[in-house]
């Protein structure tokens, strides 16, 4: 095993990060058309079994990430990191080879439990990443999470009409167990903290515990972290049928919507790691400000819009400044802990973020069905401008913590 600096070790968990993200996403979008042609669905329940299968994961990872965590700040996170790469690689062979959709069903609770690559691969980077590049490091990485995204459906659109959808799983588990052995042969476990700030929140060198839910900054951080995810999967069911509505009936309708799905991705995979830069200039707090504020009034213009053209524009605008959330709540999150509690924080963030995965498509859905498509939009909105006024009033309110940079 050699050693690693944290240039060699970001530009592997970038690749890592890639891989992870794209395998995802090259098969997430087509569950239900796996559910029909290859499992034998009937049309009439493939909505039914597609929301099964797609939430079945959330549950099992939201309970696991926090106890993955403890164990890698007690065991390791690289050996953590190793873990979560191996079984997702089984778990994606395993979705392969299944022939009903209540295997398919078993396998995603299975990834579930497998799950918690992300805020392991986001540990070991914070405790490698010197603390003036921390916020280029997260930047860098959240931009890979999200090309991985938009590379994702491509090759998974591709693969699943020329090949079929089995070989997208076989695939997707190739380059999961690419990464368990990048993780194995070139990755070493982190260095610990020798002496930590006195800023810095510590586990006891005796018990090992912190109450990590009782810390104002920890605790702000993870309710952020949830009702942003909450704001994405709030929105993204929806965005098709809109762009449909907004398009009309025009032939290549599938590839116009997929086209302006993924300018958000474009944009974000662009700014993410410029807004890491402009948070380790100005302060992580500040950008998360002015990001959430920025993302929450042009998520609110995206209601405005009635033709094709200006909603484009308006979904691209709010890649640019939502590209910037995420850099700075990990980086806050990384700079306010200790080396031996970075497990812990990022798999509680991992949590957060599951359950704000579950609960904002049943929001989004009800605002859709009982107010109208457009006004989700402004719920997405109102939660990130009414975020960013509980953060300032939080920094100005807390006493004897220093949130702010």
């Amino acid at each position: 095993m050699i050693a690693v600096n944290w240039k060699l070790c970001l530009a592997i968990l970038t690749c890592n990060v890639v891989f992870m993200s794209s395998s995802y996403t090259m098969l997430i979008p087509f569950l239900p058309m796996y559910l029909t042609r290859d499992l034998g669905v009937d049309p009439a329940s493939v909505n039914i079994w597609s929301g099964i299968v797609f939430s079945s994961t959330f549950l099992i990872s939201a309970v696991m990430a926090p106890i993955w965590g403890r164990m890698a700040d007690k065991r390791g996170k690289r050996l953590m990191a190793i873990r979560a790469s191996f079984l997702l690689s089984i778990s994606y062979f395993l979705g392969g080879i299944v022939t009903t959709p209540l295997e398919l069903t078993f396998m995603r609770m299975f990834q579930g439990f497998a799950s918690g690559l992300w805020p392991m691969e986001l540990a070991i980077m914070t405790t490698y990443a010197p603390p003036k590049k921390l916020g280029i490091c997260l930047g860098v990485m959240q931009g890979a999470l999200t090309a991985g995204g938009i590379i994702g459906p491509l090759f998974g659109g591709i693969l699943a009409e020329t090949f079929g959808m089995r070989q997208s799983f076989f695939l997707a588990a190739a380059a999961l167990f690419l990464n368990f052995l990048v993780l194995v042969f070139f990755i070493k476990e982190p260095p610990m903290d020798t002496a930590p700030s006195a800023d810095t929140i510590s586990a006891d060198s005796k018990s090992g515990q912190v109450s990590l839910w009782k810390t104002p900054v920890i605790r702000l951080m993870l309710i952020s972290a949830a009702l942003v995810q909450a704001v994405i999967l709030i929105v993204q069911p929806i965005l098709t049928t809109y762009i449909s509505y907004l398009a009309g009936d025009i032939d290549n309708l599938v590839f116009v919507a997929g086209l302006i799905f993924s300018l958000g991705g474009f944009a974000s995979a662009i700014t993410a790691p410029l807004w890491g830069r402009f948070g380790q200039r100005h302060g992580f707090v500040k950008t998360l400000r002015i990001v959430l504020v920025l993302a929450g009034i042009f998520f609110l213009i995206q209601s405005l819009p009635d033709t094709l053209y200006t909603f484009a524009a308006s979904q691209f605008a709010v890649g640019l400044f939502f590209s910037g959330i995420y850099p700075s709540i990990n980086a806050i999150l990384a700079e306010k802990t200790s080396a031996n509690i970075k497990g812990r924080v990022f798999g509680l963030m991992f949590s957060a973020q599951q359950v704000g995965a579950m609960g904002g498509p049943i929001l989004g859905g009800i605002i859709a069905t009982y107010i109208g498509m457009k006004y989700v939009f402004w719920g997405a909105g109102t939660i990130l401008l009414c975020l960013s006024l509980a953060i300032t009033w939080k920094v100005h309110h807390l006493h004897g913590e220093k949130l702010a940079d």
